[in-house]
């Protein structure tokens, strides 16, 4: 069947692509391939990209050798907790300011325990990352006062952890607006207050939250 012939016949509902030029026939002949299918855009045209390029210097910088203890690990054996911009700690977790932000105010909470999947810690420590993860999310908001939050895990090397080798959850405040290309185009970065400072911020909201360790 030639493709005149298959559009004469066709009398499914059309599909149409949208264009700058404007809306386009997907079962005209005038298509290479008039299927039954609408071609995908080249990217989502909902997606929302939060631009970080300051996380660059992370990227590019001189990594630790190879090591059985994960960074987190070392951090959580450490007395320095202001130069760790360690927040607040549990009995089985903590809290710390990402030292290469995706945006202000992004909180990483940790286990002590080193894993690399959620399988592997036991229910009450899951129950304490949770609480603590809803407390720092609390004190996010009395101090930065944000629109919304990205909560969640990169599990493994394919999902994006850094340190995949030590499971831990992002709370990363949002703005509206915060997906600007200010920080690529004015060369201003996005987020605004010392990490030091935020954190002694922070760990000042958490202490109307603290809560007797068992």
């Amino acid at each position: 069947m030639t493709a005149e012939s298959y559009a004469a016949a066709d009398n499914r509902p059309k599909q149409f692509l949208r264009t700058e030029e404007g809306a386009v026939n997907m079962h005209s002949p005038d298509m290479d391939c008039p299927f039954d299918f609408t071609p995908r855009p080249p990217y989502p045209a909902s997606m929302e990209v939060l631009h970080a390029p300051w996380r660059i210097q992370y990227i590019l910088s001189p990594k630790p050798p190879a090591s059985d203890v994960s960074l987190f690990s070392r951090i959580a054996q450490s007395n320095d907790d202001v130069a760790h911009h360690v927040i607040v700690r549990d009995r089985t977790c903590f809290a710390m300011l990402n030292a290469y932000p995706y945006n202000g105010g992004h909180l990483m909470v940790i286990p002590y325990k080193q894993v690399a999947d959620l399988a592997e810690l036991t229910d009450q420590e899951l129950t304490d990352l949770m609480r603590l993860t809803k407390r720092c999310q609390a004190a996010l908001r009395a101090v930065m006062k944000p629109d919304g939050f990205n909560v969640g895990f990169n599990l493994g090397r394919a999902a994006g952890a850094g340190i995949a080798e030590h499971l831990h959850l992002h709370i990363v405040p949002r703005w509206s607006g915060d997906t600007n290309f200010m920080a690529v185009l004015g060369g201003t970065s996005v987020v605004p207050q010392a990490l030091t400072e935020l954190a002694a911020q922070l760990r000042d909201a958490l202490k109307a939250t603290d809560q007797p360790v068992a």
